[in-house]
């Protein structure tokens, strides 16, 4: 490849540096593979290896990829540097360490890309005695929060779920609930050649054929999905509860198994009013529930899936306001949220396997990936913001399913423009949820018109605003020129005099954007009345006219002939 091919080749599977992906010109390697702390080649393999893995690219120029080429690489070589970062890298995996070497045939720019694989199991890779991990595109030690879900990853040979319970039996199950996993189970494979013998099988073998028993030894899965509400909770010794809760009203109610029909149970309990949303290109409102039905199940299910039992904890469904929290131990298992919602991911790890795999087999959830792209997209059907998740301290998950609209603008972008792509979408929901988005992101929507201002401050755009009519909210956000609040403190002045430095920056103060935080309100009218000492507006200055009590009390004069 000429230079001109590998740059382009890099900026195609490595467009941006993110938490998979780091750009570093360097020019030698005798003091950046093992240097400085946090800014050397250990570190960021340290860093990566504690995510999802990575790669670093050395000797292609920072935001251009163009190669600029190692030039000394000391003693080392693409053969011997997995080697030495093992040796320095401490529990860094050597499986899918390697480094490939790419010569451009016109200048000779010599490019390493080194691949970092994943961390093991439970085991935090470490370098200068820490552990490191990336944030965005920045490099930090590994925070507390992601620590504990390394520690309480999966071992492959672990499933709480598949346990046997020795002292159940069949009549420890509720038979409704039994009945109603025939039911879905036989709808479910109908075209299977054996489905007419379904009706005809023992319970044992029916709960063998869908996961929830083996060799006829009843599991801890039978007992959460089947198992009579008391006879189950003695049997796993391990609380296995759900939680309604509404915290305004100090109201809480808690369901045990079976979980096949206790999931509806706490469904009916969930405030469901009709809600209205107003399209900009219709008269008639549009009329839906608060809730969709089948997102609520979904989210249930998936912590019913996912919960990790051994910790004793319950699942807690909270109701604050208009908007529902499901709440359930244990972090995400397999990647991230993100990671599923085109449906592109399929999840390769379960920390229930046989529990998700019995759930998947009566129709409780899909084992395919689909559940987050179909929460979604659902969300997105319905004007409202996307669901969101929240890993916390305590290696708990957080999914948030939102019952009204946050920035209207947006509901009615969702409703008039049904052309943005998915990853528009999840960006601009973040941004109406003021979450922060890379550069890149921001770069992208402010290309395609859909936002304005500037990061950390970014809101929907003008042209959204324009389309539904809400022209004069988005001024009043987007605030007004420099001149205007300049002049609005030359009037003061002309009407009253003279005004304290406090009295003025009030002025200013008051009339700014919405979206900018007191301080940066504060340093605006600062920087502004800065300005019009120095350069005056509209032919007047302000002086200082007094001092009073440790204030200052400033006029107008006129601007003298010849000043800038």
């Amino acid at each position: 490849m000429t230079a001109a091919e590998l740059q382009a080749w890099l900026l195609k599977n490595f467009p941006r540096e993110n938490e998979r992906h780091e750009w570093k010109a360097w020019a030698s390697l005798k003091h950046n593979v093992s240097g400085k702390s946090e800014e050397d080649l250990l570190s960021y393999v340290s860093a990566f290896a504690n995510m999802e893995g990575g790669c670093v690219v050395i000797g292609a120029q920072d935001t251009t990829l163009s190669p600029v080429g190692i030039r000394d690489v000391a003693d080392y070589s693409p053969e011997n540097l997995p080697h030495r970062l093992l040796g320095n890298c401490v529990n860094l995996p050597s499986l899918g360490l390697l480094v490939d070497e790419h010569i451009a045939s016109d200048t000779q720019a010599k490019v390493w890309v080194v691949h970092v694989p994943r961390h093991a199991p439970r085991l935090p890779v470490y370098a200068h005695h820490k552990a490191w991990q990336r944030d965005g595109d920045t490099l930090t030690e590994l925070r507390d929060d992601r620590k504990q879900a390394i520690l309480g990853e999966l071992l492959a040979a672990e499933d709480w779920s598949a346990v046997v319970v020795p002292a159940a039996i069949v009549e420890d199950l509720d038979r409704e609930a039994l009945a109603l996993a025939r039911s879905n189970f036989t709808n479910k494979m109908q075209r299977e050649r054996w489905a007419p013998e379904i009706s005809s099988w023992s319970d044992l073998r029916f709960l063998d054929k869908v996961g929830l028993a083996t060799n006829g030894a009843i599991t801890r899965a039978a007992l959460l999905l089947l198992g009579d509400s008391l006879r189950a909770q003695h049997l796993l010794q391990h609380p296995a509860e759900i939680s309604w809760k509404v915290p305004d009203e100090r109201v809480i109610e808690h369901f045990a198994p079976p979980f096949l029909l206790t999931t509806t149970k706490v469904l009916q309990r969930i405030r469901n009013p009709s809600i209205k949303l107003f399209p900009a290109s219709q008269l008639i409102a549009t009329e839906l529930p608060r809730y969709d039905v089948r997102v609520v199940l979904e989210a249930l299910h998936n912590c019913i899936a996912h919960q990790d039992y051994a910790r004793g904890a319950r699942i807690v469904l909270e109701e604050v306001g208009s908007q529902l929290k499901f709440i359930n131990a244990g972090s995400f298992v397999d990647g991230k949220p993100v990671d599923y919602v085109d449906g592109g991911r399929t999840p390769v790890t379960y920390r229930n396997r046989w529990l998700a795999s019995a759930m998947s087999n009566v129709g409780m959830i899909d084992k395919a990936g689909f559940g987050i792209k179909d929460m979604f997209s659902k969300q997105r059907e319905r004007f409202l913001p996307l669901p969101d998740y929240e890993d916390l301290p305590l290696n708990e998950t957080i999914f948030k399913v939102y019952g009204q609209a946050i920035d209207e603008n947006y509901s009615r972008l969702l409703m008039e423009r049904g052309d943005m792509s998915t990853e528009q979408v999840v960006w601009l929901d973040r941004v109406q949820k003021k979450l922060p988005i890379g550069s890149v992101e921001a770069a992208k929507l402010r290309r395609a018109g859909l936002i304005d201002g500037r990061k950390p401050n970014l809101f929907v755009s003008l042209n959204v605003a324009n389309m539904t009519d809400r022209r004069a909210e988005y001024t009043r956000t987007r605030g007004l020129s420099d001149l205007h609040f300049k002049q609005l403190v030359v009037q003061h002045l002309k009407n009253f005099k003279e005004a304290t430095g406090t009295e003025l920056r009030k002025v200013i103060f008051d009339k700014l954007p919405d979206v900018l935080t007191p301080q940066q309100r504060q340093n605006k009218a600062t920087n502004l009345l800065s300005a019009i000492r120095m350069k005056g507006v509209d032919g007047f200055i302000i002086v200082a006219a007094r001092r009073e009590k440790g204030q200052h009390f400033w006029r107008l004069e006129k601007k003298a002939k010849g000043d800038s």
